[in-house]
């Protein structure tokens, strides 16, 4: 790459600034670290670049053209609307925001100041969601009855000392990990008919809901949403039926284990899982039947900032476009609605 790097700036140094942004920062051609805005003065930096006590610091640096807003989820709306007013390019860590009024006045204000606001929907590059794609697109289980998406996790216990166990707005699994499975469905599907979901709480203790279960209805098929932090025994994480057959997938995207073991992203072997994870296709093809493993397309969590550095460098489309991260919020309020009336909601 021949042009100037994109000199870039963290707000966060918690886990998605260590295991996610700035590995793969580091392993892209294209980024220079600038700084990390250090919230806490009481913690001493882990890294080794430059620390800003006070986050105006890296707004007023002029040679920063992207800020990375990865601070606690109610904080995203504030930092990221100083940023875009600094005249900053802006990535948001996932969720968007905590609701849609909030989205719809980024998104103003992002096409009024003319910068790049984009969403770090990163599971849009797992493994096994490129592999349900590939599936997909093949038509290779015929016309799609049902999809089943799980992201289960085993955590019988209230994690100490996070903002993540909070009862405050934008905390709990509904935003947590539901944010990555309302975005795959919607990436697929587009925006559904109907939704009925139910939240919970099932950890003793528990401030925030811990579980979901989503009902996404469509045109002839339905999609149906799961998560839980009570699964010790993991199903399938996807689930497909269709008129010829089915695809099952288990396992767990193999990068975020990866990058909490340092490997460099884009080495050789990344993304790629062993034939024992291959996913199972059991269908109709071309008038024969088929059943056997179904090989794994390898994931690339590094082709979002390959995608961010292509918008800002050569005007291409971003990686994540904001309208579709403020459906993924107006989709978590549809949720929280259908849950506290139980019944189903019309999008």
């Amino acid at each position: 790459m021949t042009a100037q790097k994109i000199r870039t700036a963290l707000f966060a140094y918690g886990m998605s600034g260590e295991v996610f942004h700035v590995p793969l920062l580091e392993a892209h051609k294209g980024f220079e670290i600038a700084g990390v805005w250090q919230r806490s003065t009481s913690k001493p930096s882990r890294h080794q670049y430059r620390v800003a006590k006070d986050y105006n610091e890296l707004l007023t640096d002029t040679s920063i053209e992207l800020v990375i807003v990865n601070t606690p989820n109610d904080t995203h709306f504030e930092y990221a609307s100083h940023a875009l007013n600094a005249g900053k390019h802006v990535i948001v860590e996932k969720p968007f925001t905590v609701d849609v009024s909030e989205a719809d006045q980024l998104l103003q204000l992002a096409q009024e100041k003319k910068k790049m606001l984009t969403v770090f929907q990163n599971r849009r590059w797992d493994a096994d969601f490129l592999t349900v794609r590939k599936v997909l697109d093949g038509k290779m289980l015929g016309k799609l009855v049902e999809c089943e998406i799980h992201y289960d996790r085993y955590r019988n216990y209230i994690e100490a000392n996070t903002w993540k166990e909070e009862a405050r707005p934008g905390t709990g699994i509904l935003y947590n990990l539901g944010s990555h499975l309302i975005d795959q469905a919607l990436v697929l599907f587009g925006m559904p008919r109907y939704l009925d979901a139910r939240l919970g709480i099932q950890r003793p203790g528990g401030m925030v809901d811990d579980f979901f279960d989503i009902r996404m209805e469509y045109e002839g098929f339905f999609v149906i949403l799961k998560s839980s932090y009570l699964v010790r025994e993991q199903g399938p994480r996807f689930i497909l039926h269709g008129t010829e057959g089915s695809f099952l997938k288990s396992g767990i995207d193999p990068q975020e284990q990866d990058l909490k073991d340092k490997k460099t992203p884009g080495s050789p072997g990344w993304g790629s899982e062993p034939e024992a994870s291959w996913g199972k296709l059991n269908t109709t093809l071309e008038g024969k039947h088929f059943e056997g493993l179904f090989e794994t397309v390898p994931g690339n969590y590094l082709a979002f900032y390959d995608k961010v550095y292509e918008a800002l460098r050569e005007g291409r489309p971003v990686p994540v476009m904001p309208e579709e991260a403020r459906n993924v919020i107006q989709l978590i309020e549809a949720c929280r609605q259908s849950n506290r009336t139980r019944n189903a909601v019309k999008i």
